[in-house]
C-alpha cells in the first residue's frame, strides 16, 4: 500500500522542524555553558532564561545574515511580475534587495514596500518586465555553514554574558572568542567569494600572474 502524498509532506516538515530544534538546542546549550549555566534537554519557552537566550540567538542570526555573505547573497536574481497588475511580490525570506548594477543603470530605483517591489523613481508598483535584483536571503540556523553558526553562537554568548551576568572578565574572554569566530567567517568569505581587485565579473575567466609558473620552466 502506498501512503498518501500529504503524509510524506507532513513527515518531511516534521523532520525539518526537528532539525531546526536540534540546531537551536545545541546553540542554546553552548550559550548557557558559556555563562556558567547547566544545559537543557529540550527547549522550554516557558522558562524565561531559555526564552531569553533563544531570542538573543534569533536576533544575532538576523543581524549576521543581513550583512550579506557569499552563501546568502545572490546577484541578478530575476523577479517577474505576477498577475495582470504587474506587481512583484517579495518573498518573506528576503532580508533586503537592491536593483542589480544600480550604480550604472539609474532608470529604476526599487525598494520593498507593503511586501511588494516599489519603484521610487517612477512612483509605481507595476512593472512590465522582469526586474533583476541583488538579494540577501534569510536562512535558518541549521542551514548555515559551520563557521557562521559558530560565530552566531559566540556572538550570542557575549550578549548573554553582558545582560545576564555581572562579570566583565567573562565578557572580555567571550569577546575574544567572538573575534576569532568572526575571523573564521571572513576567511570563509574570501575563499568562497573568489574576489579580485580587478573587478572581474561573474561568468568570466581570468588567470592572474603566478610566479611559480616561471620557476617551473
Amino acid at each position: 500500500l502506498r501512503s498518501p502524498f500529504f503524509l510524506f509532506i507532513i513527515i518531511e516538515n516534521d523532520n525539518q522542524m526537528q532539525t531546526q530544534n536540534e540546531a537551536m538546542l545545541t546553540a542554546v546549550n553552548s550559550v548557557l555553558g558559556s555563562i556558567g549555566q547547566s544545559p537543557v534537554q529540550r527547549l522550554e519557552y516557558k522558562n524565561p532564561e531559555i526564552s531569553f537566550v533563544v531570542n538573543i540567538i534569533e536576533e544575532v542570526l538576523l543581524d549576521v545574515l543581513n550583512e550579506g555573505w557569499v552563501f546568502n547573497r545572490e546577484e541578478r536574481y530575476a523577479m517577474p511580475p505576477a498577475g495582470i497588475d504587474g506587481e512583484i511580490p517579495i518573498n518573506d525570506n528576503i532580508l533586503r534587495l537592491d536593483i542589480s548594477e544600480g550604480q550604472v543603470y539609474r532608470t529604476t530605483d526599487v525598494v520593498k514596500r507593503d511586501g511588494k517591489l516599489y519603484d521610487k523613481l517612477n512612483k509605481t508598483y507595476s512593472f512590465n518586465r522582469e526586474v533583476y535584483c541583488d538579494v540577501v536571503w534569510r536562512f535558518t540556523l541549521e542551514e548555515l555553514p559551520l563557521a557562521f553558526s559558530r560565530y552566531i553562537t559566540a556572538r550570542s554568548a557575549v550578549r548573554a554574558a553582558t545582560q545576564l551576568t555581572a562579570s566583565p572578565e567573562l565578557t572580555k574572554l567571550l569577546a575574544s572568542q567572538e573575534a576569532f569566530a568572526r575571523a573564521t567567517c571572513m576567511e570563509y568569505e574570501c575563499n568562497q567569494g573568489d574576489y579580485s581587485f580587478f573587478g572581474t565579473p561573474s561568468g568570466t575567466a581570468y588567470r592572474s600572474y603566478q610566479p611559480y609558473r616561471t620557476l617551473a620552466r
